[in-house]
């Protein structure tokens, strides 16, 4: 097993991967920027290198600065977590042509996968269901309104190597469809530096269903149930949960055979997440695969009881996985909320500052994942996002209880929050039926 790891995040991933290190005997090693020197990752890890100032180009998505820190450590392999650097293929080949193991899937499946419109096709070979649209990169405005008037609106254009609900336009009418294909690609191209976009026709009103996958380098690939991640704003996540409110065992059998068939098609190895869309008929469709670890991770460890971090790195390091598909089992409901440092009412600005005061929730069935501490300065740099707050139960119904209740215990002053913007969500009754879409926040939100 490796001796030492260099953790390639900050904040609160960064937090779950050290303790993830620490149970496991292994050393681990952090990078900081100037401005996250006091954060508690910085503070709790073995080692700590800052890496630069604090603009994310120059430290956190500098991966010259970030190798260089890994070689003067000694690490033996770097953990990206989620978000930065953690699906860019050419920082995965840099790690490995610097002697250090990329705790990830191989820089070839990387670009295989981050490539939406490729990804696409490569899902069809495999015979998994796809969404109508174009067979790759649209070629020009003129292709893309012949294959709008193929598949019919509403579409959407979406960025060919995109991620994180950048580069996507809602097309509902032809007229609009010049405007929307110039905004979504002039956004790529900022984002992610390439201007391509391919297109589908859209699922009205689905719900948003997710399988998370490990898969070892001997060709075991095993599903750990869904994630239901339909409520998002902005097309930003807001609350999960699992099981999903709409999920049959059949409907489990039959979607967890294509998300294995999807990472053994793509010669897949470690944690990844296959992204579909149900539509009302419980008709579903391959949309993207994330190539990391996902935010939400959390709840699939609760029920399952599988440490996802600790099976990541024992796939990195040569292992096979421990157990089978028959193996895994689904215990109980988990719901995930995410704490971000946001005022809902000013538009969710977003609100850094120094937390005065703090309490978090607890009792049974409660868990924090979270880098913040009392006297913390929120940095204005990066996501808003402070804490997840996850609750466990053995049905939907306690674990919405026990998250209304852990929700209501959880104090932060100095900053303002969305905690009772997300109470307000575990109270709806439409969100309490679990007959909540897609679209359903921000239907909810357009009403105020």
């Amino acid at each position: 097993m490796f001796k030492k790891i260099l953790i390639a995040n900050r904040g609160e991933i960064a937090v779950r991967i050290i303790r993830a290190c620490r149970e496991m005997g292994i050393h681990t090693v952090t990078v900081c920027s100037a401005a996250d020197r006091h954060c508690l990752h910085a503070k709790i890890s073995d080692e700590t290198i800052c890496i630069g100032p604090p603009s994310v180009t120059e430290s956190y998505l500098n991966m010259d600065a970030v190798i260089e820190a890994a070689k003067i450590s000694g690490a033996e392999a770097v953990h990206p977590g989620f978000g930065f650097l953690s699906e860019n293929a050419d920082f995965a080949q840099k790690c490995i042509d610097n002697g250090l193991v990329f705790i990830g899937p191989t820089p070839r499946a990387i670009r295989a996968l981050g490539d939406k419109a490729a990804a696409k096709q490569s899902m069809k070979n495999a015979g998994v269901p796809v969404i109508p649209g174009s067979d790759g990169a649209v070629k020009d405005l003129y292709e893309a309104y012949e294959i709008a008037d193929r598949i019919g609106y509403p579409v959407m254009v979406k960025a060919a190597a995109g991620g994180g609900g950048k580069g996507i336009r809602r097309v509902d009418r032809k007229e609009d469809l010049e405007a929307a294909v110039t905004a979504a690609s002039a956004e790529a191209r900022s984002f992610f530096g390439d201007p391509s976009l391919y297109m589908e026709k859209l699922i009205v009103d689905p719900k948003h269903i997710e399988f998370q996958i490990l898969a070892d380098k001997f060709g075991n690939v095993v599903h750990l149930g869904e994630r239901d991640c339909s409520l998002q704003r902005r097309n930003q996540k807001v609350l999960e949960e699992t099981p999903s409110p709409i999920m049959t065992r059949t409907l489990r059998e039959r979607m967890g055979r294509a998300a294995v068939a999807a990472a053994i098609t793509c010669g897949y190895t470690n944690a990844g997440t296959i992204e579909f869309l149900v539509d009302s008929d419980r008709n579903f469709y391959f949309m993207e695969m994330n190539t990391r670890i996902q935010v939400e991770h959390p709840i699939t460890e609760e029920v399952t009881g599988i440490d996802l971090i600790k099976a990541q790195i024992s796939i990195a390091d040569g292992k096979r996985l421990s157990f089978t598909q028959e193996d895994i089992q689904i215990k109980g409901h988990s719901i995930e909320c995410r704490i971000n440092a946001e005022n809902p009412e000013l538009n969710f600005r977003p609100s850094p500052g120094t937390i005065q005061s703090l309490h978090l929730p607890g009792g049974p069935g409660i868990r924090i994942d979270s880098a913040i501490y009392q006297g913390y300065t929120i940095p204005p740099y990066y996501d808003s996002m402070i804490a997840k707050l996850i609750v466990h139960a053995a049905t939907r119904t306690e674990a919405l209880a026990k998250m209304k209740r852990a929700l209501a215990e959880f104090i932060v002053d100095g900053v303002d929050t969305n905690i009772d913007f997300q109470l307000s969500l575990i109270r709806d009754p439409v969100i309490c039926s679990g007959e909540y879409d897609n679209g359903y926040l921000t239907r909810k939100l357009s009403q105020k």
